[in-house]
């Protein structure tokens, strides 16, 4: 059997890819193990800047698998879910900018897979639903964080509490969904996308991540300390160097992403 998840690179760009077809891409203990493995290589390897993760098939990924954990006791299901935190924190919260490129139905624990995006693109097939409380589970993989963070408390209390399944372009108007891209053309676009991110000056893109992932958390105050001590770093850095170079000398600029 192969495995489950395959990583591929394209210059300075890691592409994850959940590879059961068969299982519609649903994530079983396996699965969770070697996205731990892959992930904790890629997230502090320089030389990748930007991730794209992606489903092999005709689902981007369909949540849990539900048979393998439906005789998980209570003790059972928090040792999982602390394993799969382990993983899903760290891709939640990385300085590397994220393309989620889905390719078709997003369910579940899918969702919060999608929603890890920076960039979101997805097919016209694709559709996401929460479906934790259709089996009367709770949202988890940090969906409860993600979700009002995307299209906001309201309407992520809406598509949580009726598990109400939105299209691809119902997702694009709300905003859970970037930009809606023809299924040949969906890994063409999420690699322009990430070679773009890829090029960018790292340490400041970073940087402003954590500072957009603090904004719901923080007062004005604090936002304002820590925008101040980000752009002194920076302000530092051989990139914001070479970006005003540039900018004087009307040309684009050659980050290296230091």
């Amino acid at each position: 059997m192969g495995r489950s998840v395959v990583l591929e690179h394209d210059g300075a760009v890691a592409i994850v890819r959940l590879n059961r077809p068969e299982a519609r891409n649903a994530l079983s203990l396996e699965m969770s193990a070697e996205l731990d493995e892959v992930l904790r290589g890629i997230l502090h390897d320089p030389a990748v800047r930007c991730l794209v993760l992606t489903g092999t098939g005709e689902a981007f990924c369909a949540g849990g698998d539900i048979r393998a954990m439906q005789d998980l006791d209570p003790a059972s299901v928090r040792r999982y879910l602390k394993q799969v935190h382990g993983w899903m924190a760290p891709l939640i919260g990385t300085g590397k900018p994220v393309v989620t490129a889905v390719n078709g139905p997003a369910v579940g624990a899918g969702l919060a897979l999608a929603l890890v995006g920076d960039i979101r693109l997805a097919v016209p097939a694709a559709m996401f639903q929460s479906a934790f409380l259709a089996i009367g589970a709770i949202p988890d993989l940090g969906t409860a964080f993600l979700l009002p963070r995307i299209v906001g408390l309201g309407r992520a209390r809406e598509l949580i509490l009726t598990n109400r399944a939105v299209g691809a372009e119902e997702a694009r108007v709300m905003g859970l969904v970037t930009e809606v891209v023809p299924s040949e053309e969906l890994m063409t676009r999420a690699l322009e996308y990430a070679h773009r991110l890829a090029s960018g000056p790292s340490v400041s893109i970073a940087l402003a991540k954590a500072l957009l992932h603090r904004a719901f958390e923080s007062s004005l105050e604090q936002v304002l300390e820590l925008e101040a001590l980000s752009q002194a770093t920076a302000f530092s850095t051989a990139d914001f160097r070479e970006g005003v170079q540039a900018f004087l000398e009307k040309r684009s600029p050659r980050f290296q992403g230091n």
